[in-house]
Parts: structure tokens; C-alpha cells; sequence
């Protein structure tokens, strides 16, 4: 227990450093500006912060929550998200080293690259989701890191109890999927293929007058700018992906890797990983155009399709499919939320599939035993 105990203190005290980070990428991600340099500063004077300064929760609390220079106040989100971090941190390690909230984890020093993404998702989550807040804007470059990891993590120490493996004939279709979309990437970026709704403005909401109040994207029919037509360049930029997948996955018939390499836990880790990234994708995205297609308006952001591709990346294909259908409800209670407290303003739906996924990853031991019970009474099992 004493061991455990060491652990504990030695993520929280991380968590709240990532804390700290976490500040400099919600600051400056959504400002097009570097995340390394210049180094910390106050943003009104310019004057570069100290170590001493620097230090996540204490130097906050010892400033008073003023600049040590020109005493401007700092915003107390920034000790807000550096505890909220910390606290993240510690709780998901005891809930899964001293709760054993899901099965297969051992200890921590088993499972520590597990542990590792499933953390970068949750605070890459909240992230994303304080910046889609305040811009109705995915930052995408943060989905990306999430994927990565989670391919990284699962292909160097597979987890087979908590990442689902997948045949070789889906692992085939997978990888003619992803050469798909790198194609379709290498033609959009040389001008071949051409980005939907490229010629769209986007209008503010609330003062337009106020430099610092964010946006959101609104494309209607009435724009000028025709959602259906948009989402028809879509379908073609899917198109070989879709082609690629079907080849790969009837090529398997004939294929001449042996047997051994697709039973390796690396490989399976990463053909795991690569379907949950494809299918957590293909959920949002496949929705975005049949929506788009049925009311004539742009049904869901392509923000919100990358959010869910990194969850899948992490945790495999079932984590991001149940939460594709918890995410509705965690927007619907905000939704009444809204009914009865007036001038409340709506949020983008990212924050919700952020807590949708969140819901899932922690209490999947929980749904899959309430599913199979389920199928039980329904006489399905």
C-alpha cells in the first residue's frame, strides 16, 4: 500500500504540471501562437515568468493571483485547471490502482502506458473542450496528439483485457482505410481534392463589436453556400478510403502473412488502436453527411469527428460507440438546463462527447456487465 501510496503522490504532483501546460495551450493554441516559445510570460507586460513563479497551485496562491511585476490580476482558471488537472490525475489512478474499476489493469507498473493514454485523453478532453467553448473551435491539433499516443501506447504495450482486438481481414480493411485518407490528405493538400465549405464566412455571436467574443460556424442554405453540394466533396474525399477498406478486407482472403504475425499483442495493439481511430471517426462524420444531406445544414462539426477518432485511438472501437449515444444525453440535460434558467447560452457539442467518452472509458466494466445482462433477460445470450 505504501508503494501505491508513493504513485499517488507522484501523478498528482505531474497532473498538476501538465495543469500548468494544459493553461498554455488553452491560452495560446486558439491565438495561432507557439505553445514553446516565447517562454511563460504576463501577457500585459511581457515580462517573462520566473521558476520561482512558475511553481502549479503554490506560486498562484503565494501572488495572490497578481503579477508579480505589474500586478495585473491573473484569471483564476489558471490554479482552477491546474488542481482540476491534478486532481484528474490521482483520480483516475486510484480508481483504477485502488478501486480496480477495470479489470485487466494490474498494478502500475504493469500497466503504466495504459494508464498514460487514457490520461492523455481525459486532460487533452478538457483541453479541447475549454477551447471549444470559448471558440466553437476543435483545436485539431490536439486530437492529433491524442491519436498518436494512443496508437504508440498500444502498439509498445498492448492491453488485449482493455483494448478489443479485431480480425485480420478488419485489420486489412483498416489499412486500406487509412492509405485512403492519407491519399485523399496528399490530393486535398496539392489542390486535386478541394476542402468542403471553403468559401463559408463565419459570423459572430452576441456583440459583434467585441474583439474578444468568439464564434461558431453557421452554414445554412441561406449563406450562399449550398451544405449538400459541400457534403457531396466529402463523399469524394472519403471515397478512396471507402474503396481502400473494401480491397483490403477481400484481399485478406488471398494474403500470405502467416498466422503468427497477426496473433503478436504489438500488432494486434495496433490494428486495435487503428480501428477505434477509423470507426470513432466514422460515427460523427457519417452523421455530418446523412444530417447535412436530410435538413439542408451543416449537422455536426469535423472537429467533433476527431475528437472521437483520438477516444477510439486510445481505447479501441466500443469506447467511442457507446459514447456516440451517451454524448446526446449529457447535452440534453444541458439542454434543460437552458429551458429553465434563462440567458444561459448553448454550448458546442464537443464538450459533450468529451464527457460521453469520459463516462464510457471509466465505467465500461459497468455498461459491458449491464449490456450482457441485458441481452440475458432479453434472451439473446
Amino acid at each position: 500500500m505504501l508503494l501505491i501510496e508513493i504513485w499517488a503522490i507522484f501523478v498528482c504532483l505531474v497532473g498538476a504540471c501538465v495543469g500548468s501546460f494544459l493553461n498554455v495551450v488553452i491560452w495560446r493554441l486558439p491565438r495561432g501562437e507557439s505553445i514553446a516559445f516565447p517562454p511563460s510570460h504576463c501577457p500585459k507586460c511581457g515580462k517573462g515568468i520566473h521558476g520561482y513563479d512558475n511553481i502549479p497551485i503554490l506560486s498562484w496562491l503565494i501572488l495572490r493571483g497578481r503579477c508579480r511585476n505589474c500586478r495585473v490580476r491573473i484569471s483564476p482558471r489558471y490554479i482552477v485547471i491546474e488542481a482540476l488537472t491534478a486532481m484528474l490525475f490521482l483520480g483516475v489512478f486510484w480508481a483504477y490502482y485502488v478501486w480496480d474499476i477495470r479489470e485487466g489493469m494490474g498494478t502500475f507498473e504493469e500497466s503504466w502506458w495504459v494508464y498514460a493514454s487514457h490520461i492523455t485523453l481525459l486532460t487533452g478532453l478538457l483541453a479541447l473542450s475549454i477551447i471549444d467553448i470559448e471558440t466553437f473551435h476543435v483545436p485539431l491539433e490536439l486530437c492529433w496528439f491524442i491519436s498518436l499516443v494512443g496508437l504508440v501506447c498500444a502498439t509498445v504495450s498492448p492491453a488485449p483485457e482493455l483494448l478489443p482486438t479485431i480480425s485480420p481481414a478488419m485489420s486489412m480493411a483498416c489499412v486500406g482505410a487509412a492509405v485512403g485518407l492519407i491519399i485523399s490528405w496528399v490530393l486535398q493538400k496539392r489542390g486535386v481534392l478541394i476542402p468542403s465549405f471553403i468559401d463559408a464566412e463565419p459570423y459572430r455571436e452576441g456583440d459583434e463589436t467585441n474583439a474578444d467574443e468568439k464564434h461558431k460556424v453557421a452554414i445554412t442554405a441561406d449563406s450562399g453556400v449550398n451544405p449538400r453540394k459541400e457534403m457531396v466533396r466529402e463523399l469524394i474525399y472519403l471515397a478512396p478510403a471507402i474503396f481502400g477498406a473494401i480491397v483490403g478486407y477481400h484481399l485478406c482472403t488471398g494474403c500470405v502473412i502467416p498466422p503468427a504475425f497477426w496473433q503478436d499483442g504489438h500488432v494486434q495493439g495496433f490494428f486495435g488502436a487503428l480501428c477505434g481511430y477509423l470507426v470513432g471517426g466514422l460515427w460523427i462524420w457519417g452523421i455530418r453527411i446523412l444530417g447535412t444531406f436530410g435538413f439542408g445544414k451543416e449537422a455536426m462539426g469535423l472537429g467533433d469527428v476527431h475528437i472521437l477518432a483520438a477516444a477510439g485511438a486510445v481505447c479501441g472501437w466500443i469506447v467511442p460507440t457507446i459514447a456516440f449515444f451517451v454524448a446526446p444525453v449529457a447535452g440534453l440535460v444541458w439542454a434543460l438546463y437552458l429551458a429553465i434558467g434563462k440567458g444561459q447560452r448553448e454550448l458546442p457539442y464537443g464538450p459533450w462527447l468529451s464527457v460521453g467518452v469520459a463516462v464510457v472509458m471509466l465505467g465500461y466494466d459497468w455498461i459491458w456487465r449491464w449490456f450482457e445482462l441485458y441481452l440475458e433477460v432479453a434472451g439473446m445470450k
